[in-house]
Protein backbone atom coordinates (compact mmCIF):
# COMPACT_ATOMS: atom_id res chain seq x y z
CA UNK A 1 0.00 0.00 0.00
CA UNK A 2 2.55 2.32 0.92
CA UNK A 3 4.75 1.68 -2.47
CA UNK A 4 1.35 2.08 -4.31
CA UNK A 5 0.81 5.62 -2.62
CA UNK A 6 4.33 6.84 -3.17
CA UNK A 7 4.04 5.55 -6.92
CA UNK A 8 0.65 7.30 -7.23
CA UNK A 9 1.67 10.26 -5.14
CA UNK A 10 -0.76 10.07 -2.97
CA UNK A 11 -1.19 9.17 1.07
CA UNK A 12 -1.87 5.47 1.78
CA UNK A 13 -5.28 7.39 3.60
CA UNK A 14 -6.24 8.87 0.26
CA UNK A 15 -6.04 5.88 -1.65
CA UNK A 16 -7.91 3.66 1.52
CA UNK A 17 -10.59 6.29 1.34
CA UNK A 18 -11.10 6.60 -2.75
CA UNK A 19 -11.22 2.45 -2.37
CA UNK A 20 -14.04 2.70 0.06
CA UNK A 21 -16.00 5.48 -1.61
CA UNK A 22 -15.71 3.81 -5.39
CA UNK A 23 -16.13 -0.36 -4.09
CA UNK A 24 -17.49 0.15 -0.71
CA UNK A 25 -14.75 -2.53 0.73
CA UNK A 26 -11.44 -1.71 2.26
CA UNK A 27 -8.06 -2.21 -0.01
CA UNK A 28 -7.62 -5.43 1.50
CA UNK A 29 -10.86 -6.92 0.78
CA UNK A 30 -10.78 -5.37 -2.50
CA UNK A 31 -7.34 -7.70 -3.04
CA UNK A 32 -8.91 -10.88 -1.34
CA UNK A 33 -12.22 -10.63 -4.15
CA UNK A 34 -9.97 -10.53 -6.94
CA UNK A 35 -7.66 -13.34 -6.00
CA UNK A 36 -10.90 -15.10 -5.39
CA UNK A 37 -12.31 -14.56 -8.45
CA UNK A 38 -8.88 -15.57 -10.25
CA UNK A 39 -8.61 -18.96 -8.32
CA UNK A 40 -12.51 -19.56 -9.55
CA UNK A 41 -11.53 -19.49 -12.75
CA UNK A 42 -8.89 -21.91 -12.35
CA UNK A 43 -10.54 -24.03 -10.80
CA UNK A 44 -13.53 -23.83 -13.35
CA UNK A 45 -11.01 -23.70 -16.56
CA UNK A 46 -7.92 -25.70 -15.22
CA UNK A 47 -6.75 -28.63 -13.96
CA UNK A 48 -4.38 -27.34 -11.73
CA UNK A 49 -4.28 -28.94 -8.16
CA UNK A 50 -5.60 -26.58 -5.31
CA UNK A 51 -2.41 -25.72 -4.32
CA UNK A 52 -1.36 -24.57 -6.99
CA UNK A 53 -4.48 -22.54 -8.02
CA UNK A 54 -4.48 -21.20 -4.42
CA UNK A 55 -0.68 -19.31 -5.04
CA UNK A 56 -1.60 -18.86 -8.41
CA UNK A 57 -3.92 -16.80 -7.17
CA UNK A 58 -2.01 -14.78 -5.03
CA UNK A 59 -2.77 -16.92 -1.68
CA UNK A 60 0.39 -17.10 0.35
CA UNK A 61 -1.43 -19.82 2.58
CA UNK A 62 -3.28 -22.80 1.41
CA UNK A 63 -5.69 -22.54 4.88
CA UNK A 64 -6.43 -19.08 4.27
CA UNK A 65 -7.82 -19.87 0.45
CA UNK A 66 -9.82 -22.65 1.72
CA UNK A 67 -11.31 -20.46 4.77
CA UNK A 68 -11.92 -17.19 2.39
CA UNK A 69 -13.13 -19.45 -0.51
CA UNK A 70 -15.75 -21.47 1.70
CA UNK A 71 -16.97 -17.92 3.68
CA UNK A 72 -17.23 -16.16 0.00
CA UNK A 73 -18.85 -19.44 -2.21
CA UNK A 74 -20.66 -21.32 0.01
CA UNK A 75 -18.66 -24.33 -0.69
CA UNK A 76 -14.76 -25.63 -0.65
CA UNK A 77 -12.65 -25.00 -3.16
CA UNK A 78 -12.10 -28.88 -4.10
CA UNK A 79 -16.01 -29.18 -4.98
CA UNK A 80 -16.30 -26.49 -7.06
CA UNK A 81 -13.49 -27.88 -8.94
CA UNK A 82 -15.63 -31.45 -9.07
CA UNK A 83 -18.66 -29.49 -10.46
CA UNK A 84 -16.74 -28.49 -13.03
CA UNK A 85 -14.68 -31.05 -14.18
CA UNK A 86 -11.81 -29.13 -15.88
CA UNK A 87 -9.52 -31.24 -18.08
CA UNK A 88 -6.50 -30.00 -19.57
CA UNK A 89 -3.29 -30.93 -21.69
CA UNK A 90 -0.11 -31.21 -19.81
CA UNK A 91 2.66 -28.45 -19.60
CA UNK A 92 -0.02 -25.97 -20.43
CA UNK A 93 -2.37 -24.12 -19.42
CA UNK A 94 -5.84 -22.51 -20.69
CA UNK A 95 -7.94 -19.13 -19.71
CA UNK A 96 -10.27 -16.59 -21.00
CA UNK A 97 -9.84 -12.82 -21.07
CA UNK A 98 -13.33 -11.13 -21.58
CA UNK A 99 -13.81 -7.40 -22.94
CA UNK A 100 -16.48 -5.16 -23.70
CA UNK A 101 -17.48 -5.36 -27.35
CA UNK A 102 -17.10 -4.87 -29.60
CA UNK A 103 -13.03 -5.38 -30.32
CA UNK A 104 -11.55 -4.76 -33.65
CA UNK A 105 -8.97 -7.52 -33.20
CA UNK A 106 -7.82 -7.52 -36.75
CA UNK A 107 -6.38 -4.30 -36.49
CA UNK A 108 -5.48 -4.99 -33.22
CA UNK A 109 -3.55 -7.53 -34.76
CA UNK A 110 -2.31 -5.82 -37.32
CA UNK A 111 -0.49 -3.37 -35.46
CA UNK A 112 1.32 -5.86 -33.70
CA UNK A 113 2.05 -8.06 -36.27
CA UNK A 114 3.94 -5.39 -38.19
CA UNK A 115 6.34 -4.54 -34.99
CA UNK A 116 6.97 -7.96 -33.90
CA UNK A 117 10.07 -8.68 -33.00
CA UNK A 118 11.60 -11.84 -33.98
CA UNK A 119 11.83 -14.83 -32.05
CA UNK A 120 10.28 -12.92 -29.25
CA UNK A 121 6.47 -12.41 -30.80
CA UNK A 122 4.91 -13.43 -33.77
CA UNK A 123 1.46 -13.67 -35.57
CA UNK A 124 -0.46 -16.61 -37.16
CA UNK A 125 -3.29 -15.74 -39.31
CA UNK A 126 -5.65 -14.19 -36.34
CA UNK A 127 -3.52 -15.30 -33.51
CA UNK A 128 -0.76 -13.63 -31.61
CA UNK A 129 2.27 -15.44 -29.90
CA UNK A 130 5.26 -14.60 -27.53
CA UNK A 131 7.34 -15.24 -24.75
CA UNK A 132 7.66 -13.90 -21.66
CA UNK A 133 9.72 -13.27 -18.45
CA UNK A 134 8.49 -12.40 -15.08
CA UNK A 135 11.25 -12.32 -12.56
CA UNK A 136 12.65 -15.98 -12.86
CA UNK A 137 9.58 -17.72 -14.54
CA UNK A 138 10.16 -17.84 -18.34
CA UNK A 139 7.70 -19.20 -20.55
CA UNK A 140 4.94 -18.33 -23.85
CA UNK A 141 2.32 -17.68 -24.29
CA UNK A 142 -0.40 -18.07 -26.88
CA UNK A 143 -3.69 -15.42 -27.68
CA UNK A 144 -6.62 -15.80 -30.00
CA UNK A 145 -10.45 -14.64 -30.05
CA UNK A 146 -12.75 -17.02 -29.03
CA UNK A 147 -15.84 -17.47 -31.85
CA UNK A 148 -19.01 -16.15 -30.35
CA UNK A 149 -18.18 -14.64 -27.49
CA UNK A 150 -16.61 -11.83 -26.36
CA UNK A 151 -13.68 -13.43 -24.82
CA UNK A 152 -9.93 -14.19 -25.47
CA UNK A 153 -8.40 -17.67 -25.67
CA UNK A 154 -4.92 -17.27 -23.60
CA UNK A 155 -3.27 -20.71 -23.50
CA UNK A 156 0.07 -20.32 -21.59
CA UNK A 157 3.16 -22.39 -20.45
CA UNK A 158 2.76 -23.71 -16.70
CA UNK A 159 5.75 -22.18 -15.75
CA UNK A 160 4.00 -19.02 -15.69
CA UNK A 161 1.77 -20.20 -13.37
CA UNK A 162 3.25 -18.41 -10.19
CA UNK A 163 3.23 -15.41 -11.97
CA UNK A 164 0.05 -15.78 -13.44
CA UNK A 165 -1.90 -12.64 -11.59
CA UNK A 166 0.83 -10.32 -13.53
CA UNK A 167 0.91 -12.21 -16.38
CA UNK A 168 -3.13 -11.88 -17.07
CA UNK A 169 -2.53 -8.16 -16.44
CA UNK A 170 -0.45 -7.56 -18.99
CA UNK A 171 -2.24 -9.34 -21.49
CA UNK A 172 -4.70 -7.05 -20.71
CA UNK A 173 -2.79 -3.92 -20.94
CA UNK A 174 -1.44 -5.36 -24.26
CA UNK A 175 -4.91 -5.72 -25.80
CA UNK A 176 -6.38 -2.93 -24.06
CA UNK A 177 -9.20 -5.42 -22.38
CA UNK A 178 -10.56 -2.85 -19.93
CA UNK A 179 -11.41 0.06 -22.88
CA UNK A 180 -15.04 1.29 -22.50
CA UNK A 181 -15.32 1.74 -26.73
CA UNK A 182 -18.79 2.98 -25.88
CA UNK A 183 -17.86 5.91 -24.04
CA UNK A 184 -15.03 6.64 -25.98
CA UNK A 185 -16.91 6.27 -29.64
CA UNK A 186 -19.45 8.73 -28.25
CA UNK A 187 -17.25 11.61 -27.32
CA UNK A 188 -14.67 10.92 -30.30
CA UNK A 189 -18.00 10.97 -32.66
CA UNK A 190 -19.54 14.12 -31.82
CA UNK A 191 -16.05 15.99 -33.04
CA UNK A 192 -16.49 16.22 -37.12
CA UNK A 193 -13.03 15.37 -37.54
CA UNK A 194 -13.29 11.63 -36.30
CA UNK A 195 -17.13 10.96 -36.50
CA UNK A 196 -16.33 8.83 -39.57
CA UNK A 197 -13.53 7.06 -38.83
CA UNK A 198 -15.04 6.13 -35.14
CA UNK A 199 -18.10 4.28 -37.58
CA UNK A 200 -15.77 3.59 -39.68
CA UNK A 201 -13.39 1.27 -37.20
CA UNK A 202 -15.68 0.40 -34.38
CA UNK A 203 -13.64 -1.41 -31.54
CA UNK A 204 -10.42 0.02 -32.07
CA UNK A 205 -7.81 -0.30 -29.59
CA UNK A 206 -5.01 1.22 -28.40
CA UNK A 207 -2.14 -1.51 -28.26
CA UNK A 208 -0.16 -1.08 -25.14
CA UNK A 209 2.41 -3.19 -23.77
CA UNK A 210 3.68 -6.71 -22.42
CA UNK A 211 6.45 -5.04 -20.75
CA UNK A 212 7.26 -1.63 -21.08
CA UNK A 213 11.08 -0.98 -21.59
CA UNK A 214 10.50 -3.73 -23.70
CA UNK A 215 7.58 -1.42 -25.88
CA UNK A 216 10.49 1.75 -25.00
CA UNK A 217 13.41 0.05 -26.87
CA UNK A 218 11.36 -0.60 -29.55
CA UNK A 219 10.00 3.00 -30.39
CA UNK A 220 13.21 4.55 -30.04
CA UNK A 221 14.26 2.47 -32.92
CA UNK A 222 12.10 3.90 -34.84
CA UNK A 223 12.84 7.35 -34.91
CA UNK A 224 13.43 8.10 -38.20
CA UNK A 225 13.03 4.79 -39.88
CA UNK A 226 10.20 2.97 -41.09
CA UNK A 227 8.09 0.14 -39.53
CA UNK A 228 9.71 -2.36 -41.18
CA UNK A 229 13.01 -1.09 -41.07
CA UNK A 230 12.62 -0.72 -37.36
CA UNK A 231 11.17 -4.06 -36.39
CA UNK A 232 14.38 -5.43 -38.53
CA UNK A 233 16.47 -3.91 -35.72
CA UNK A 234 14.32 -4.95 -32.59
CA UNK A 235 14.63 -8.78 -33.89
CA UNK A 236 18.70 -8.00 -33.83
CA UNK A 237 18.81 -6.65 -30.88
CA UNK A 238 16.73 -9.53 -29.46
CA UNK A 239 19.58 -11.94 -31.41
CA UNK A 240 21.75 -10.63 -29.36
CA UNK A 241 21.11 -9.77 -25.85
CA UNK A 242 17.77 -11.84 -25.74
CA UNK A 243 18.20 -15.08 -23.57
CA UNK A 244 17.38 -18.08 -25.36
CA UNK A 245 14.31 -19.99 -24.54
CA UNK A 246 12.66 -23.24 -25.76
CA UNK A 247 9.41 -23.27 -26.91
CA UNK A 248 6.55 -25.57 -28.69
CA UNK A 249 6.89 -22.45 -31.63
CA UNK A 250 10.08 -22.42 -33.90
CA UNK A 251 9.38 -19.04 -34.17
CA UNK A 252 9.79 -18.17 -30.59
CA UNK A 253 12.94 -18.82 -29.70
CA UNK A 254 14.41 -15.40 -27.80
CA UNK A 255 13.21 -13.97 -24.36
CA UNK A 256 13.09 -9.88 -24.53
CA UNK A 257 16.26 -7.96 -23.59
CA UNK A 258 16.12 -6.71 -19.80
CA UNK A 259 16.94 -3.55 -19.43
CA UNK A 260 20.11 -5.00 -16.77
CA UNK A 261 21.66 -6.26 -19.88
CA UNK A 262 21.01 -3.87 -22.52
CA UNK A 263 22.45 -1.22 -19.53
CA UNK A 264 25.40 -3.46 -19.70
CA UNK A 265 26.04 -3.38 -23.31
CA UNK A 266 28.79 -1.16 -25.21
CA UNK A 267 27.47 0.99 -27.84
CA UNK A 268 29.54 -0.20 -29.95
CA UNK A 269 27.95 -3.74 -29.73
CA UNK A 270 24.59 -2.14 -30.88
CA UNK A 271 25.90 0.08 -33.46
CA UNK A 272 26.92 -2.83 -34.87
CA UNK A 273 23.63 -3.91 -35.73
CA UNK A 274 23.03 -1.16 -37.64
CA UNK A 275 21.46 1.16 -35.72
CA UNK A 276 22.89 5.01 -35.14
CA UNK A 277 25.12 6.18 -32.90
CA UNK A 278 22.29 8.39 -31.31
CA UNK A 279 19.98 5.77 -30.85
CA UNK A 280 22.85 3.75 -29.61
CA UNK A 281 23.46 6.16 -26.58
CA UNK A 282 19.52 6.41 -26.04
CA UNK A 283 18.99 2.63 -25.28
CA UNK A 284 21.57 2.33 -23.26
CA UNK A 285 20.62 5.55 -21.31
CA UNK A 286 17.16 4.21 -20.86
CA UNK A 287 17.90 0.82 -19.68
CA UNK A 288 20.49 2.28 -17.44
CA UNK A 289 17.73 4.62 -15.99
CA UNK A 290 14.69 1.99 -15.87
CA UNK A 291 17.72 -0.51 -14.47
CA UNK A 292 18.57 1.49 -11.29
CA UNK A 293 14.64 2.45 -11.01
CA UNK A 294 15.35 6.30 -12.00
CA UNK A 295 12.62 5.92 -14.34
CA UNK A 296 9.74 3.45 -13.82
CA UNK A 297 7.13 2.46 -17.50
CA UNK A 298 4.65 0.51 -14.86
CA UNK A 299 0.90 0.90 -16.29
CA UNK A 300 -0.53 3.84 -14.09
CA UNK A 301 2.03 5.82 -13.31
CA UNK A 302 1.40 9.51 -13.37
CA UNK A 303 2.37 10.34 -16.81
CA UNK A 304 3.01 14.07 -15.72
CA UNK A 305 6.36 12.88 -14.15
CA UNK A 306 7.37 10.33 -16.34
CA UNK A 307 7.18 11.92 -19.50
CA UNK A 308 9.68 14.35 -18.12
CA UNK A 309 12.06 12.25 -17.23
CA UNK A 310 12.17 10.72 -20.49
CA UNK A 311 12.29 13.67 -22.34
CA UNK A 312 15.60 14.07 -19.74
CA UNK A 313 17.43 11.39 -21.80
CA UNK A 314 19.52 12.09 -24.58
CA UNK A 315 17.53 11.26 -28.35
CA UNK A 316 14.05 10.98 -26.29
CA UNK A 317 12.07 13.89 -27.46
CA UNK A 318 7.88 14.52 -27.47
CA UNK A 319 7.34 12.68 -29.86
CA UNK A 320 8.84 9.23 -28.42
CA UNK A 321 7.69 10.23 -24.91
CA UNK A 322 4.02 10.50 -26.03
CA UNK A 323 4.16 6.96 -27.97
CA UNK A 324 5.81 5.65 -24.66
CA UNK A 325 2.86 7.33 -22.25
CA UNK A 326 0.36 5.82 -25.07
CA UNK A 327 1.11 2.06 -25.19
CA UNK A 328 3.05 1.43 -21.83
CA UNK A 329 2.14 3.74 -19.14
CA UNK A 330 -1.16 3.13 -20.63
CA UNK A 331 -2.42 6.56 -20.64
CA UNK A 332 -5.95 7.48 -22.60
CA UNK A 333 -4.64 11.30 -22.84
CA UNK A 334 -1.27 10.58 -24.67
CA UNK A 335 -0.64 12.77 -27.42
CA UNK A 336 2.07 13.11 -30.44
CA UNK A 337 1.40 16.43 -31.76
CA UNK A 338 4.82 15.96 -33.43
CA UNK A 339 3.79 13.55 -35.51
CA UNK A 340 3.87 14.24 -39.26
CA UNK A 341 1.26 12.01 -40.14
CA UNK A 342 -1.16 13.62 -37.51
CA UNK A 343 0.01 16.94 -39.11
CA UNK A 344 -0.85 15.90 -42.29
CA UNK A 345 -3.94 14.18 -41.92
CA UNK A 346 -5.58 17.23 -39.69
CA UNK A 347 -4.05 19.88 -41.79
CA UNK A 348 -2.52 21.39 -38.85
CA UNK A 349 0.54 23.74 -39.76
CA UNK A 350 2.13 22.86 -36.51
CA UNK A 351 2.27 20.97 -33.06
CA UNK A 352 0.51 23.45 -31.26
CA UNK A 353 -2.35 23.84 -33.61
CA UNK A 354 -2.41 20.29 -33.51
CA UNK A 355 -2.70 20.57 -29.67
CA UNK A 356 -6.06 22.97 -30.14
CA UNK A 357 -7.60 20.90 -32.40
CA UNK A 358 -6.75 17.73 -30.14
CA UNK A 359 -8.09 19.68 -27.21
CA UNK A 360 -11.82 18.42 -27.95
CA UNK A 361 -11.00 14.35 -27.72
CA UNK A 362 -9.81 14.67 -24.62
CA UNK A 363 -9.24 12.56 -22.21
CA UNK A 364 -9.26 10.26 -25.75
CA UNK A 365 -6.80 11.89 -27.38
CA UNK A 366 -4.66 8.46 -27.61
CA UNK A 367 -7.65 6.36 -29.45
CA UNK A 368 -7.92 9.26 -31.88
CA UNK A 369 -4.48 9.44 -33.13
CA UNK A 370 -5.33 5.64 -33.81
CA UNK A 371 -7.85 6.73 -35.42
CA UNK A 372 -6.35 8.60 -37.53
CA UNK A 373 -3.23 6.33 -38.25
CA UNK A 374 -5.48 3.37 -38.98
CA UNK A 375 -7.52 4.89 -41.60
CA UNK A 376 -4.13 6.36 -42.84
CA UNK A 377 -2.94 2.83 -43.42
CA UNK A 378 -6.46 1.51 -44.54
CA UNK A 379 -5.76 4.31 -47.56
CA UNK A 380 -2.79 2.81 -48.22
CA UNK A 381 -1.91 -0.50 -46.99
CA UNK A 382 0.86 -1.44 -49.27
CA UNK A 383 3.14 1.62 -47.66
CA UNK A 384 1.65 1.07 -44.09
CA UNK A 385 5.30 -0.74 -43.00
CA UNK A 386 7.72 1.54 -45.15
CA UNK A 387 6.50 4.47 -43.32
CA UNK A 388 8.30 6.66 -40.78
CA UNK A 389 6.90 6.45 -37.56
CA UNK A 390 8.40 10.13 -36.76
CA UNK A 391 10.48 12.36 -38.22
CA UNK A 392 10.74 14.69 -35.33
CA UNK A 393 12.98 13.50 -32.83
CA UNK A 394 16.36 14.78 -32.30
CA UNK A 395 19.47 13.14 -33.66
Amino acid sequence: MEKLARDLKLSSRQIRRAIRQEFGVSPIELAQTQRLLLAKQLLAESNLPIIDVAYASGFASVRRFNALFQSHYRLTPSRMRRATGASQSTGRLQLTLGYRPPLAWDLLLGFLAGRATAGVEWTSERTYYRTASIGSHHGWIKVQPIVGRNALGVELATSLVPVLPEVLTRLKNLFDLSARPDAIATQLAAEPRMKSAVARLPGLRVPGAFDGFEMAVRAILGQRISVRGATTLAGRVAGSFGEVLDTPFPSLCRLAPTALRLASARESELTALGISAARAGCIKALAQAVASGQIDLQPGLDPESVIPALRELPGIGDWTAQVIAMRALRWPDAFPAGDLGLLRALGATSPRRLLDVAAAWRPWRAYAAMYIWQCQNLQEPQNALHQPENCHEPE
